[in-house]
């Protein structure tokens, strides 16, 4: 492969691994925001109304900024009654099937993110509840994974490529 590509699919790599690292820390932020609402509702009587909203965007953060390094680990569902039979090579074909099929997908999905975001930045969209918080930081984050998502495909386009032919790329 050359060394481009390489370049390429190192980079991708190290960004997924730093974009999910920090989606992994979210947890610990929910755990607190979700303490705090549980104090200040329980022991001192006085609820605060955006904190479940909060936790469930930092959640969908969560998710959105973790599926770049789940695609690059390989720890994504996948039926093994057929691929854990096959041999290195056929593994890479059929990889590069699905992560065609993958990239179709999230084109369409970053499609209609895109649309979403404008949207909202065009309507100053909030959600409509007590706190009455802007969607577009959410809607743009979102955008912002699908596009890493994707670059994450394409280097995994790389990766089976090289299997196929006979070269690592690490």
């Amino acid at each position: 492969m050359p060394g481009v590509i390489r370049q390429y699919v190192k980079f991708i790599d190290r960004i997924s691994d730093y974009v999910g690292y920090l989606a992994a820390t979210l947890i610990f932020f929910m755990g607190a925001v979700l303490m705090f609402d549980a104090f200040t509702r329980n022991v001192i009587n006085m609820p605060v109304h955006w904190a479940i909203e909060l936790t469930q965007f930092t959640l969908a953060a969560y998710y959105f900024m973790g599926g770049a390094i789940t695609l690059k680990n390989n720890d994504h569902v996948r039926m093994d009654l057929f691929y854990a039979n096959l041999t290195e090579r056929g593994k890479a074909r059929l990889d590069l099937l699905t992560v065609g099929c993958l990239i179709f997908y999230l084109s369409i999905m970053l499609l209609g993110a895109i649309s979403s975001l404008q949207y909202a930045i065009e309507t100053g969209e909030r959600r409509f509840s007590i706190w009455n918080p802007s969607v577009i930081p959410i809607k743009t984050l979102m955008v912002a994974c699908l596009v890493l998502m994707l670059m994450q495909a394409v280097s995994l386009v790389f990766k089976h490529i090289a299997t196929l032919r006979g070269e690592a790329i690490e």
